[in-house]
């Protein structure tokens, strides 16, 4: 996985497409916005691995998260091990 500052994305490439979740941060507080897979992509688990990281990046950095977006947020539902994390 790759922070994209510039672009305030968090991006995973596999067989060269790249999945994206776009976020904010703000005083510690990671909220994840929209979360991307291309079609080429889908059912691959491409974007469920790039929230793994994403989660487990939070955690190392000692943020908590917002999952504005409806998969983020039902992701983390079905990942209890990252339920302490969510503000």
């Amino acid at each position: 996985m790759k922070n994209n500052i510039e672009k305030s994305r968090y991006e995973l490439e596999m067989n060269g497409e790249v999945a994206y979740a776009d976020y904010k941060l703000d005083n510690n507080i990671l909220s994840i916005k929209y979360v991307f897979a291309p079609p080429a992509l889908r059912g691959t688990g491409a974007a469920g691995n790039l929230m793994k990281e994403i989660m487990d990046h939070a955690r190392s950095e000692s943020l908590k998260v917002i999952p504005i977006c409806g998969y983020a947020a039902s992701w983390i539902k079905r990942h209890d091990e990252y339920a302490d994390l969510v503000k």
